[in-house]
């Protein structure tokens, strides 16, 4: 059964703030009180290098979760592929139109046009915390993805496996409201997907970032 997750608090805060500027600075804020800066820059600039081998590898139609202001799914369509962008935040489904790609304000909790027929998901730029679980999370993009498509995650830079409330904060200003969140390196989503029924069809690096490329056994 589809869980339902209601919209995230950054969905009209500081995340829509910081997507409308295009700039930071917008930190992911942790229970002991450490503060993870966000690249708002580079997700409202062009792919760079790392998102262009993530662009190389997709396959058929084109599900980017948590879209934020869309530069993959404007990519994918001055390309003339088929893409669809889904994000809960009002601002990043508005600026991923304006750069040219569809997008929907929806969670990927909820109803997602073509569900068992896109034939590549992303969850990029930290989105394999999206709700908290990443399990769930990727039991839920296995229903959405025909069989054998194919998943790109990029996992958190460190040997993580967490989950904890989050909360978002702009500059040195109090933090918002708290969600759940997640953060899972390499290993353990690795680890984790295959325990959910992908296969690991590959892994890379490039500047910093860390992809894996799963493929769908359902």
């Amino acid at each position: 059964m589809t869980r339902t997750v209601s919209a995230v608090p950054w969905a009209t805060g500081a995340y829509d703030r910081a997507v409308v500027a295009g700039r930071g600075p917008l930190y992911l804020c942790r229970p002991d009180g450490r503060r993870l800066l966000m690249d708002v820059e580079r997700w409202c600039a062009a792919p760079d290098a790392a998102d262009r081998t993530v662009l190389r590898r997709c396959s058929g139609s084109v599900l980017d979760i948590g879209c934020g202001p869309g530069r993959m799914i404007a990519a994918l369509a001055r390309a003339a592929r088929p893409a669809l962008g889904i994000d809960t935040a009002p601002a990043a489904v508005a600026r991923s139109r304006a750069a040219g790609g569809t997008a929907l304000l929806r969670s990927v909790f909820g109803a997602v046009p073509g569900e068992g027929w896109w034939g590549s998901a992303l969850l990029l730029d930290g989105n394999v915390g999206i709700g908290g679980d990443p399990a769930a999370l990727l039991r839920r993009v296995a229903r959405l993805l025909a069989p054998g498509g194919l998943l790109i995650a990029e996992a958190a830079p460190e040997d993580v496996d967490e989950r904890f409330p989050a909360r978002l904060a702009v500059d040195d200003g109090p933090p918002g409201p708290a969600f759940p969140w997640a953060r899972v390196g390499s290993a353990a989503l690795g680890s984790r997907a295959e325990a959910e029924g992908w296969t690991r069809a590959g892994s890379w690096t490039v500047a910093g970032r860390p992809f894996l490329a799963l493929v769908n056994r359902s």
